[in-house]
């Protein structure tokens, strides 16, 4: 009883802390909409400038930020488990890179911003399917295998990038630039990625205790009855498709999924019933927090979201890599 009610008190704390976090993102910017002001937005009771901010700028992008971070640590969480690498990313297996290749390739051919979109989770979908591939083999593959191929992978998906915009013309490295480091301004509805990430909740939760034991090492979990080929091979697809999803529509926001799952894992314990929904949220407000930091703190200019992540992130994993084995 004691660990349920602390589980349930962590899964509370940590809505209560996006909840916030979507609140901040409505409050701030260059208009500052007190509460009582945005939940007589959000009722649709008031109309003028303020409540049109409210509904039609910032509650769509504060809840694309809270769907995609919810997606990048969720992926994050399942990489870790997939590789038994508490400090694995989402970005390991060349995701970001084919949705890279693929959104860049969009934008200097001058397609427009629903087909760049297109084009980077076409991006994904085609580096997904040959890391998946190439690292199946013969059917053998292994986790050193999986995390090689996709090494490479990557590696070919940068050299892509680098040609892109060596050949791109000025008028559109900006735009470039700021997809690559992350960015929310273009963001549209947030219905797919939120989509996305209460399905693959709800994907992921049934088998959480399989999780745990796979997180345990391979011959526990097959002596415990648990499918692992079946098992691994769900967990590849279900965290690629959650990091295609969240790259396609905020472009490469880093950090997110290597830092959130661990820190929540270092917080709550390694059970995934738990760590996956708070890993979700805490990924969720982060992002959020750190997109309302990104358009506001050099207002009006906006900064990449990915540079937020990144300060934020550098430092929390350089103090994660200095800590101990017996308490990392």
């Amino acid at each position: 009883m004691p660990t349920r009610r602390r589980a349930f008190l962590v899964i509370l704390l940590l809505a209560l802390l996006g909840l916030a976090s979507l609140a901040l993102a409505l409050a701030a910017g260059s208009l500052p909409v007190s509460a009582a002001d945005i939940g007589r937005a959000l009722l649709g009771e008031t109309q003028g400038v303020a409540a049109e901010v409210v509904r039609e700028l910032r509650l769509p992008r504060a809840l694309v930020a809270f769907a995609c971070g919810g997606l990048l640590a969720l992926a994050g969480a399942l990489m870790q488990v997939l590789l038994r690498n508490p400090l694995a990313d989402p970005y390991v297996l060349g995701i970001s890179g084919g949705a890279s290749v693929g959104a860049l390739g969009a934008m200097l051919i001058g397609l427009p911003a629903l087909l760049v979109h297109g084009g980077a989770f076409a991006g994904a979908l085609a580096a997904t399917l040959l890391v998946f591939g190439l690292a199946r083999g013969d059917g053998s593959w292994t986790q050193t295998r999986l995390l090689l191929t996709g090494v490479i992978v990557a590696a070919g998906c940068g050299a892509a990038v680098a040609l892109i915009l060596s050949i791109a013309p000025e008028n559109k490295l900006r735009g470039m630039l700021f997809w690559l480091m992350g960015d929310l301004s273009h963001a549209a509805s947030p219905w797919p990625a939120l989509s996305m990430l209460l399905l693959g909740l709800l994907a992921a939760l049934p088998f959480s205790r399989d999780l745990n034991l796979l997180a345990r090492g391979d011959v526990t979990a097959r002596a415990l009855g648990v499918p692992v080929a079946r098992l691994r091979g769900g967990v590849y697809v279900l965290a690629a498709l959650a990091t295609a999803a969240a790259v396609t529509t905020t472009g490469a926001v880093g950090f997110v999924g290597l830092i959130v799952p661990h820190l929540v894992r270092l917080a709550i314990g390694n059970d995934q019933r738990v760590l996956l929904p708070a890993a979700a949220l805490a990924g969720g407000a982060l992002l959020t927090v750190a997109d309302t930091l990104a358009r506001t703190i050099v207002a009006p200019q906006q900064l990449p979201v990915g540079v937020l992540t990144a300060l934020i992130g550098v430092p929390v994993f350089l103090y994660l890599l200095t800590r101990s084995p017996r308490t990392a």
